[in-house]
């Protein structure tokens, strides 16, 4: 099973509450920012909500999203015939609450096995590094791991995958040249051979604008399902939460072009701009698997939405 919560080897579930609230501290700055207005602003009137979009649209959380979150607190304060500005700053906990929590959904408890994971993102997102935190995380919980060294293009990615397999002991698939798809092909018949549990494939960064790339990795979607006609089992896009809003950008144009069953957001510690979880929450709603706050390999761990909102209003 894929806990939701898992572990870390020295700490339980309150110590990463602690770490995920440092490591959205630069976000929950921002928001501390828009809280700040219903004490500027105690009464509740035009004012009010035109500084509330100003400052939400600061944090980052989107134009869409703003308007929304805003139109909850205006029916808020009218269904319940709110008078204090201050009573809005609990229905905005909420309302943000209520839209990033369909977000969260767990990986299925039953599964294919092996159980074929393909990774996609731009260059830069941390893609690499996610694959040997998840690696780290599945061996926790008892799972064999595999790796396909998918992405053909770097050399670099290649050795970095390598060395990650090497770090925790598990097989990496890889060629010095060769076809991207065919390697991940191989891998994927390696882990049926050898009885492995989870496969997780790499693939070369790319942007949504260069379309040869993206055809390349339709290609790979397509000949993984040759290996197994029910592969990929899931479809993950390795998303650095420094790009912001470009990040539903991303979202929409590898979906379209992978169908996307994940997202994977990663350095959430070193940026602002977090509040873009909100953004892909109301433009384009594809479930966060993962969320990473820092370098060490237990600082990914599964997106529970009700931690993320309490984190960033701590």
């Amino acid at each position: 099973m894929f806990s939701r919560r898992p572990d870390s080897p020295d700490g339980a579930a309150s110590d990463w509450k602690s770490r995920l609230k440092r490591g959205l501290s630069l976000t929950g700055d921002r928001l501390k920012r828009v809280a700040d207005v219903f004490r500027a602003h105690p009464k509740i009137d035009e004012a009010l909500y035109e500084a509330l979009e100003s400052r939400l649209l600061e944090a980052d959380v989107g134009v869409r999203a703003t308007e929304h979150l805003v139109a909850t607190l205006r029916k808020a304060a009218r269904d319940k015939r709110l008078e204090d500005a201050g009573q809005l700053e609990a229905e905005l906990k909420a309302g943000l609450a209520a839209l990033v929590a369909p977000l969260e959904k767990p990986l299925p408890d039953e599964r294919p096995r092996p159980f074929v994971i393909l990774m996609a993102g731009v260059n830069g997102a941390g893609k690499t590094t996610t694959i040997g935190k998840l690696t780290r995380l599945f061996q926790s919980q008892g799972k064999t791991v595999l790796l396909a060294a998918g992405d053909t293009f770097r050399a670099a990615a290649r050795e970095q995958l390598v060395a990650w397999g090497e770090r925790h002991g598990v097989t990496v698939v890889a060629q010095d040249k060769g076809d991207s798809a065919a390697v991940i092909f191989d891998a994927i018949q390696s882990a049926r051979a050898k009885g492995i549990d989870v496969v997780l494939a790499d693939t070369a960064g790319r942007l949504p604008t260069q379309l040869h790339l993206m055809e390349e990795i339709r290609k790979v979607k397509r000949v993984v399902a040759k290996a197994d006609p029910t592969a990929p089992h899931e479809t993950w896009l390795v998303l650095d939460a420094n790009t912001g809003q470009n990040a539903v950008a991303q979202v929409k144009a590898f979906d379209g072009a992978l169908g996307l069953t994940g997202l994977i957001v990663t350095k959430l510690d070193g940026t602002a701009k977090g509040g873009a979880v909100a953004a892909i929450a109301r433009e384009h709603p594809v479930p966060i698997r993962f969320i990473g706050i820092g370098e060490k390999p237990d600082d990914l761990r599964p997106f529970v939405a009700a931690d993320f909102v309490e984190a960033l209003f701590a």
